[in-house]
């Protein structure tokens, strides 16, 4: 437990040396991580469902999930982030600060196993 809050720690001092492009794709992470959650879990349904052969339920799936996608405001923010990544990754695909990637790949594990 105290290695856990040690990580934690370290990991909010980097907060204050990110970029604010970082900051903001952090942030709208955040925002979408329910959204990103239930489409995760819609997808496995979907898989499971083709696999068994339920045609009807793997249909129906698809449909929550198509209506997801079709919600304008995740639209709008999943766009921004996008837009975003662009800006965090130089030419070559490379990271233009490597600090940034590391906060962004360990909010995305969280998110992660929170969504499990």
């Amino acid at each position: 437990m105290r290695s856990l809050g040690l990580g934690v720690l370290i990991w909010s001092g980097c907060a204050f040396a990110l970029t604010p492009e970082a900051r903001e794709f952090l942030e709208i992470t955040k925002k979408l991580e329910p959204v990103q959650c239930e489409k995760r879990q819609l997808r496995r349904q979907i898989v499971q469902a083709e696999v068994e052969k339920r045609a009807a339920d793997a249909e129906t799936l698809k449909k929550k999930f198509a209506a997801l996608n079709a919600d304008r405001e995740t639209a709008k923010l999943e766009k921004r982030l996008g837009v975003l990544e662009a800006r965090l990754l130089d030419s070559q695909g490379k990271p233009r600060h490597p600090e940034d990637l590391d906060a962004i790949s360990f909010q995305q594990r969280e998110a992660f196993y929170r969504c499990e």
